[in-house]
């Protein structure tokens, strides 16, 4: 067997190898000249041991410490859940040994490039044109819920009905005596097809409506950290205009939203209209008044055209999840190579997830350009996981069974490979939930790992764009940022062509190299930000929003 289509060894200092298919026991591996035979089965994405480990002994992987051993491991061993577990190198900022001279990619072919988007006013450039349609508390939910009926249904954007139709057609039989029939019906699955577009609104990609549980009844705290969300939601540049329902009485109030805008724009010229209902007083008068002025706000907004843009203009977020042992290895380094190209092009780039670099901090530290956002790295992710210690939720349980599953079994075997989405580039900034980038470059911020919280993080932080790997497949979108998914195996792709926009399975069979697909990836992202193609989600109608609240979320 070919060591290249079979195995991995990730890092000269690395004492365990990945399986790249599933190996059988006894299967004799040659690495570096020496042979070892596999101690029992090991399946495609779990690692084994290239030497005998006592307890105690680390293991490493990345080129860094991602668990201790608690059992003795034999050569060619499995490694897993029943004898290692989680231990990761300690940080500080005494210990920073500055690594911000970066080779930076190759751009010669990317530096005339352009994509077509939305200027704004402020300078930043949207991948899409929205209106986005908020309510300042949960008391308006079924409003939002009524207005998006409504908007959608008559201008196209609605999601197709081929599950209502199904209903249908399984009403019909029962009501005609057949219901024996049910279990063989089957159904059209490109039925009623989604419209896309909207002819009488060109120039407009849809209109996004968010509901959430917040507003109110909650401490002080969350709600005016929901007004800042919804401030960074709305000085998106994919977002043109904004209708704000409000009950009137709640404690997230307008001005919160108006301040916190300001906070974060001196240029802020969209449309925001704003409609309180216990000033209008009946649902139909301020129903009425929303429809008319968003009416009114898309007639305006059309008329903004896609017009080159620089590739330095897109903010594009790094996220991965339903993650397995190929993560790392495949996507997640494309992705940091696409991310090191547009960081050399002068654009920005958010990793995130900050359960998820349990284990490469100190990596982080070194690459921070300044020493203040080295020290504030440190801040947050010390508090946030403080914070978690205290609900007995350490970074370490964050692995899902899923993740542990397939074979990604201690938090920093699976932050190693998380990190990687960042490339090498220098961290030019480390940014708070909320916060938004002064300048281009590689930035750290402070989300949970959970797909949605994080997603909407990266939105509210300005991105424009979402690159989302995973392993196992998720349906995970965002409201008003396009987000596409990459699958780590090529299996995944063909499995769930539904939600996968991009294959780096190619990596793991050897037919494409990092760099390669990575390439690949930032032409597809180019297509993407000008309009030519939707997202899997976008077109599913995948549109998540949570804000974080206060609390412990991994």
């Amino acid at each position: 067997m070919s060591e290249k289509k079979t195995i991995a060894h990730l890092h000269p200092d690395d004492n365990v190898l990945v399986a790249l298919k599933d190996l059988p026991k006894g299967t004799t591996i040659t690495h570096n000249g020496n042979l070892l035979v596999l101690a029992q089965d090991i399946e495609a994405k779990h690692k084994f041991s290239i030497k005998s480990l006592n307890i105690g002994d680390d293991v490493i992987m990345y080129g860094v410490l991602v668990g201790k051993a608690i059992q003795p491991i034999a050569q060619g061993e499995w490694i897993s859940t029943s004898n290692l577990k989680h231990d990761a190198e300690p940080y500080s900022i005494s210990n920073r040994g500055q690594k911000t001279d970066w080779i930076q990619p190759d751009i010669t072919k990317w530096k005339n490039r352009t994509f077509n988007g939305y200027h704004r006013s402020d300078g930043k450039v949207g991948t899409r044109n929205f209106w986005l349609v908020i309510p300042l508390v949960f008391c308006e939910n079924r409003n939002i819920m009524m207005l998006k009926d409504a908007f959608e249904r008559e201008l196209g954007f609605a999601q197709p009905e081929k599950y209502r139709l199904q209903v249908r057609q399984l009403l019909d039989l029962h009501k005609n005596g057949k219901s024996t029939e049910i279990d063989h019906l089957t159904f059209d699955e490109d039925q009623n097809k989604p419209t896309v577009r909207n002819p009488i609104f060109p120039n407009v990609d849809g209109i996004k409506f968010l509901t959430h549980e917040m507003g109110c009844g909650g401490t002080n705290e969350d709600c005016q950290l929901l007004a800042e969300v919804f401030a960074g939601m709305c000085i998106n540049p994919n977002v043109a205009g904004i209708t704000v329902l409000s009950l009137g009485c709640q404690k997230t109030q307008i001005e919160d939203l108006q301040a916190a805008i300001k906070d974060r724009s001196s240029h802020f010229e969209k449309p925001l209209l704003y409609f309180n209902q216990q000033t209008y007083g009946t649902e139909h008068a301020l129903m009425s008044a929303a429809i008319r002025d968003t009416f009114k706000g898309l007639i305006e907004i059309n008329n903004i055209e896609r017009k080159p843009a620089p590739l330095s203009k897109i903010n594009l977020g790094l996220k991965c999840g339903g993650s397995d042992g190929f993560s790392g290895i495949s996507a997640n380094p494309a992705l940091g190579n696409a991310s090191d190209i547009l960081v050399a092009l002068g654009g920005t780039t958010l990793l995130a997830e900050f359960p998820e670099l349990c284990g490469v901090e100190q990596d982080l530290i070194n690459r921070c350009e300044k020493a203040e956002d080295a020290e504030k790295f440190i801040y947050l992710m010390d508090t946030y996981n403080d914070e978690a210690k205290s609900q007995g939720s350490g970074f370490d349980m964050n692995p899902s069974k899923g993740n542990i599953k397939d074979g990604l079994i201690t938090d920093a075997i699976k932050s190693a490979g998380a990190a990687k989405k960042g490339g090498n580039a220098s961290v030019a900034g480390v940014l708070r939930y909320t916060e938004l980038p002064k300048n281009g470059g590689l930035h750290l911020l402070c989300t949970p790992g959970n797909d949605v919280l994080a997603t909407t993080g990266m939105a509210v932080s300005g991105a424009n764009l979402i690159v989302f790997t995973t392993g196992l497949g998720t349906p995970t979108g965002n409201a008003i940022t396009p987000t596409a998914k990459v699958s780590t195996n090529t299996r995944l792709a063909g499995k769930m062509p539904d939600i996968i926009d991009f294959d780096s399975g190619s990596i793991i069979s050897g037919e494409e190299t990092i760099a390669e697909n990575g390439e690949a990836m930032l032409e597809y992202l180019i297509g993407l930000a000008s309009g030519d193609y939707l997202t899997k989600a976008e077109l599913l109608g995948q549109d998540d929003f949570i804000p974080w609240r206060k609390g412990v979320n991994l």
